[in-house]
């Protein structure tokens, strides 16, 4: 199984550029073993397959990556968001910087977008991932009915509007986001951000790569900059990264002396 798996490791990596080695060995294989189960498959057919088969690719990329997303998931953390870092950001008087990292399908990205725009705030917002049919999803932006009720009474009516299809972030909401494929493992970090929001990814990866993922992402902040990760993904010794913890989920780049 190690050998069968270390050479389906090897395959992906030539394929997509994931390098598997640097998440949580039990928990990817047991994403690849459910996948293989269902495609009635082992990790050597699955090898041997991948290379000429572009939609099985696909799918075990999707089942490879985490694609769980809502708008403003876990609201009291964006409460604290919205009362301690907004009036900082409107001190800035310019136009205000952010990446949503591992956007997956791009709730996150329309929720600070809705946020900026209730604050009468300039923003650019850069939505990143890795996979791109959840990025197609977030340009579409169409999403289930019942994700309304996830949407503060605030913002619900205001930015958001009720289709045919489903629920959808206004155009003004559209505007400020750019999506874009990234790969946190292997591609350069994009720089000179104001905040940056990666929550609820870091706990798949190996202690090593987040290591290696806090140093990237304290550098693509500016000085007094917020990084923003998930409820359960803490930073231990933040000042290792130039990062001061504001609360166990919001860390602030340190100035430099």
């Amino acid at each position: 199984m190690n050998e069968e798996y270390e050479a389906l490791m090897k395959t992906i990596k030539s394929l997509t550029k994931i390098d598997l080695s640097l998440y949580k060995e039990a928990q990817m294989k047991r994403r690849l073993a459910s996948f293989c189960e269902k495609k009635n498959m082992d990790f050597f057919a699955l090898c041997q397959a991948l290379p000429s088969n572009k939609q099985l690719l696909e799918e075990c990329l999707d089942r490879m990556t985490i694609n769980v997303s809502s708008f403003f998931r876990n609201p009291e953390r964006w409460d604290v968001f919205m009362k301690e870092v907004i009036p900082k950001l409107q001190q800035k008087k310019r136009l205000i910087t952010i990446w949503s990292a591992a956007c997956s399908t791009g709730e996150e990205a329309y929720t600070l977008s809705a946020i900026v725009h209730h604050f009468s705030l300039q923003a650019t917002i850069l939505a990143t991932d890795l996979d791109t049919a959840v990025l197609e999803k977030a340009r579409r932006g169409v999403y289930a009915e019942e994700a309304i009720h996830d949407i503060p009474l605030p913002f619900r009516n205001r930015y958001f509007a009720k289709t045919r299809e489903g629920i959808v972030p206004t155009d003004a909401l559209r505007k400020n986001v750019t999506f874009q494929q990234h790969n946190l493992l292997y591609d350069p970090f994009p720089r000179f951000f104001d905040i940056i929001v990666c929550r609820n990814v870091m706990i798949y990866f190996t202690e090593q790569a987040k290591e290696q993922l806090y140093q990237r992402f304290s550098e693509s902040l500016h000085e007094g900059g917020y990084f923003f990760v998930g409820s359960t993904e803490q930073i231990f010794k933040p000042s290792h990264y130039r990062l001061s913890s504001f609360l166990p989920f919001l860390y602030e780049k340190e100035k430099r002396l």
